[in-house]
């Protein structure tokens, strides 16, 4: 398992979905750090009084009824866990109890680091396929392949009812062993993979140049590595082109979230200054406002970022303060709509909730919550190519002839760069 030490209390922008695998980053905390603050005496009138009494009478009520007359016998431990999850869970989509397991991931996903073999997977058809053994790991390393069917872990058959016993199974103290049986296509036989558990870092930026010096940059997901990632992707590409970039796609296209921190860091990157996002709660540290530093990595460059229905939270806090600033071009569809903030607070028995504390905002102040932004060029779906069945279409996110809206992203960019030349030329 992760030793990753982990602020007390760290602050999500999580967004629709978190990624299944062994490597999971969702955020960076740094300025959304937050420390538990000693006990506030509440003042007269105020939420933190004490539970009326009569309400302490229903709930223990109802706890005693299920206890004696439900048809099976559930431990007063269930029950308890129970009506506090259903209790966070009723406050809205977003916010959940969550048990050991649960928080673990979050801390894992929260520094993109854990002790394991470095594989990502995916269900695919009632079976769990390797979506990508990370370079420089122990399963990378071994000839584990993108496209393998993992049978077993340390011979215990894999579960699709219960992948997280797969997922548990495969992390552990690095320098273990763990064994891994493996179904490859073309293979009449099972192979099997002893590897030596090591720490694992998951990345979630991936670059390349296309012609006429345009970059391209996917971020996945906003993680610890996220901006050093980015930031490193972008002198990469400079190198590549031997120079300033004449453009860039940023591809935020279902990018679920991530840690309020990465968002900002990314945002930063391409912004001189100016807000780049406020925040409002009821609590002192839940109302707050982010702003940019000087330097551009582009120098100005132009800019699209591409997004659709599945970019969410994070995603939508980078393209609200690149769209309201007029620092690129949005393309792709309506982005999901969530604008609230996260905040993961241990509990004493290794338990955690996940309670939404601020509703942000873009720099024009701006809610998108349950709006989502609107593209400056939008793509109709009826345009779009029908992927084949079964098929993810992420897999075409970034290959030129497969991707209609990374296409129309190039054109408009070439004639945001044409305009500025012959702004440029004009007496």
């Amino acid at each position: 398992m992760s030793r990753v030490v982990m602020p007390v209390r760290f602050a999500l922008i999580l967004g629709i979905g978190v990624v299944m695998g062994f490597g999971l980053s969702v955020g960076r905390p740094v300025q959304a750090q937050r420390d538990i603050e000693p006990p506030v005496t509440a003042a007269k009138g105020d939420s933190e009084r004490s539970v009326p009494w009569q309400d302490a009478r229903l709930l223990a009520e109802v706890l005693e009824h299920v206890r004696k007359e439900y048809v099976e016998k559930i431990s007063d431990e269930e029950l308890i866990e129970a009506a506090i999850r259903g209790m966070i869970a009723d406050l809205d989509a977003h916010s959940a109890f969550l048990d050991p397991q649960e928080f673990d991931e979050i801390r894992i996903s929260t520094t993109g680091e854990y002790s394991g073999v470095g594989i990502e997977v995916a269900l695919d058809n009632g079976v769990v396929k390797v979506v990508n053994p990370i370079e420089g790991t122990p399963a990378q390393k071994a000839g584990v392949m993108a496209g393998d069917t993992i049978l077993a872990v340390d011979d215990v058959p894999v579960s699709v009812e219960n992948l997280n016993d797969t997922i548990d199974r495969m992390r552990g103290k690095a320098g273990t062993a763990v064994k891994i049986s493996i179904a490859r296509a073309n293979q009449k036989d099972p192979l099997e993979f002893t590897l030596s558990r090591a720490a694992v870092q998951v990345h979630s930026v991936r670059e390349q140049l296309f012609d006429d010096g345009i970059g391209y940059v996917r971020i996945s997901h906003f993680s610890e590595t996220t901006t050093p990632d980015l930031e490193r992707s972008i002198n990469n590409l400079k190198k590549k082109h031997g120079g300033s970039l004449n453009g860039l796609v940023l591809d935020l296209r279902n990018n679920p979230g991530g840690v309020l921190e990465a968002a900002v860091g990314v945002s930063d990157v391409f912004l001189d200054d100016g807000v780049i996002v406020t925040a409002n709660g009821r609590a002192a540290d839940a109302r707050f406002e982010m702003d940019a530093r000087p330097g551009d990595a582009l120098d100005g460059a132009p800019m699209v970022v591409l997004v659709n229905g599945g970019s969410a939270s994070a995603s939508e806090i980078v393209a609200g303060a690149l769209q309201d600033h007029h620092r690129a071009t949005l393309v792709g569809r309506q982005t999901y709509g969530k604008g609230s903030v996260q905040t993961v607070v241990p509990l004493s028995d290794g338990h955690a909730i996940k309670l939404t504390t601020s509703k942000y905002f873009t720099p024009s102040g701006a809610s998108i919550h349950e709006k989502g932004i609107k593209p400056d060029v939008v793509v109709n779906e009826k345009d779009l190519p029908k992927p084949k069945e079964g098929a993810d279409v992420t897999e075409s996110y970034g290959v030129l002839k497969d991707d209609y809206e990374l296409q129309l992203a190039l054109s408009t960019l070439q004639q945001k760069s044409s305009g500025a030349i012959r702004q440029s030329r004009a007496p």
